[in-house]
């Protein structure tokens, strides 16, 4: 577990921007169970996480179509919550970051840490963008 001053910073980058952090299983639960499309930001103390996947993710909120719901697990801080979405999450193997796209509880795109590592912000965002042209409405 890392120490809650050091990752309450990046707690707070995507709660600024909309995000709901989900700290217990049930929580994810119920938000993946939600209808519409709901968007799964598995964010890290990596600086992977800190230079693409938190700007990216906040970065793909401009656009015409965004999900309908947002949330967020932190990895080695919220250790139920993070689990419980990994269920979610298979076949793809446990990844963060990582960010999910589910619709109606279905997951339907999936970015993974090799698809986040050494990308730039935008490309997330423009992948992230083009998955919500598809999926949501």
């Amino acid at each position: 577990m890392y120490p809650p001053e050091l990752v309450k910073p990046m707690q707070l980058e995507l709660e600024n921007a909309g995000f709901t952090s989900l700290h217990t299983a049930q929580e994810v639960e119920k938000s993946i169970a939600k209808e519409g499309t709901t968007l799964v930001v598995v964010n890290s103390v990596c600086g992977c996480a800190a230079g693409t996947c938190r700007p990216g993710a906040v970065a793909s909120l401009q656009f015409d179509k965004v999900p309908t719901n947002l949330v967020t697990v932190f990895a080695g801080v919220d250790s139920e919550a993070t689990a419980k979405a990994r269920e979610f999450m298979i076949p793809f193997p446990p990844s963060s970051p990582a960010i999910a796209l589910f619709k109606d509880g279905a997951l339907v795109h999936m970015l993974e840490r090799h698809h986040i590592e050494g990308r730039p912000a935008e490309v997330i965002a423009s992948n992230l963008a083009a998955a919500y042209e598809e999926y949501c409405n």
